[in-house]
């Protein structure tokens, strides 16, 4: 690619993705609750909005492919730092990191692993993609039920084809497809969540599935109506407000265990806190300038960030035990530090090391790695 393409890329999405990855580590600080609460009507959708927004139709005439860059971008990346969490998990006991005193705020903490049970996590990995660290993986349920829904998606696109070709007697629209297809996601979700039922084969139960499957398909229904969306200042502040009332009022998530409210409150707010996330990104990537071009990188880098921000949120563990006298082992503490955590600012700081650190060190690697790259004769 050359400078005038990348010139001309359109990194609207990439920016959206990092502002998305940003209030997912800002979720994880301990910050205030309402932010909490509004960042977590739309965040996590958006990561299954984008990725059904690069959705190609050809793909349903050519399974094996998208399925082999799904393995490739999700399951492999899963695997990879999975097992190299579990391999490191017990010796991270010794540097008091992970430890039996502190842990999440319920007071749950987590344990070494004995030789079956390190055999059995690495199991539940290949087979199920589970088995992973709750404490410093516990964004890793993203990769299964992205890799999930986006094959659901393509499964249900295929059967919704046919079935509409012989409703009308024609080959359909393919939008109207789509919108079948998100229409049976969440009557699949309100079934699943209005009798309490679980999808036993998968970890968690399958709602994030499912509705990552909607989601997915309300990404790829956005990019046929990207040309005739208009973004204006008025409708992204109606966006905001809607997303923040439901925040205040009816709030939800994305959360594994969620109930029919729950699920009913979901949607609205979550494609209008994309839409706002979208209009705001645009107009970053109209103009040039340092904040485009960090949250770009941070767009185009989100899995390092995935992976290790909870990670570097220890670094400022170090420093609030210094800072306040505390005990060395609650740098264990889930995912951060809990004395005092309603009343300082030290999510701030666990905000940016936690983006931070993880670039950095994404950046510093990519460098390292093009300096010892042999040059080509």
């Amino acid at each position: 690619m050359t400078k005038q393409d990348m010139g001309k890329r359109d990194t609207t999405i990439s920016i959206c993705k990092a502002l998305g990855i940003i209030l997912m580590v800002i979720t994880h600080s301990g910050s205030p609750g309402k932010l909490c609460a509004f960042a977590y009507e739309f965040h996590m959708p958006l990561f299954f909005i984008t990725a059904g927004y690069f959705f190609s139709l050809r793909y349903l005439n050519d399974e094996a492919t998208f399925i082999k860059k799904r393995i490739k971008g999700l399951y492999i990346p899963f695997i990879k730092w999975s097992v190299i969490f579990l391999i490191i998990h017990n010796w991270l006991f010794k540097l008091g990191i992970l430890n039996e005193k502190f842990g999440n705020i319920g007071g749950g903490v987590t344990h070494p692993y004995s030789w079956h049970q390190i055999q059995q996590n690495l199991w539940n990995m290949i087979t199920a993609m589970g088995g992973y660290d709750q404490f410093l993986n516990g964004a890793f349920w993203f990769f299964r039920a992205l890799f999930v829904a986006s094959i659901f998606y393509l499964v249900l696109f295929k059967i919704g084809d046919i079935i509409v070709r012989k409703v009308i007697g024609t080959r359909p629209n393919t939008n109207i497809v789509a919108v079948v297809v998100c229409v049976a996601a969440l009557a699949l979700a309100a079934w699943k969540t209005g009798e309490g039922l679980r999808v036993t084969n998968l970890i968690q139960g399958g709602y994030r599935e499912i509705m990552g499957t909607f989601f997915f398909g309300c990404g790829f229904l956005f990019r046929q109506m990207r040309d005739r969306y208009k973004i204006t200042w008025w409708m992204t502040a109606i966006f905001a407000t809607t997303t923040l009332l439901f925040s205040r009022f009816a709030s939800s998530s994305m959360a594994w265990n969620a109930n029919f409210t729950q699920f009913v409150n979901l949607p609205i707010p979550a494609i209008c806190g994309f839409l706002m996330t979208y209009n705001i990104s645009f107009w970053i990537s109209r103009n040039n300038g340092w904040i485009k071009r960090f949250l770009t990188y941070c767009g185009d880098n989100t899995l390092s960030i995935f992976v290790f921000h909870l990670l570097a949120f220890k670094i400022v563990s170090l420093v609030k035990i210094w800072w306040y006298g505390l005990d060395y082992l609650q740098i264990g503490c889930h995912p951060v530090i809990h004395d005092f955590s309603k009343d300082d600012w030290f999510w701030i700081p666990y905000t940016i090391v936690g983006v931070g650190v993880p670039l950095a060190t994404n950046y510093l690697a990519g460098k390292i790695k093009l300096q010892t790259k042999s040059p080509i004769k």
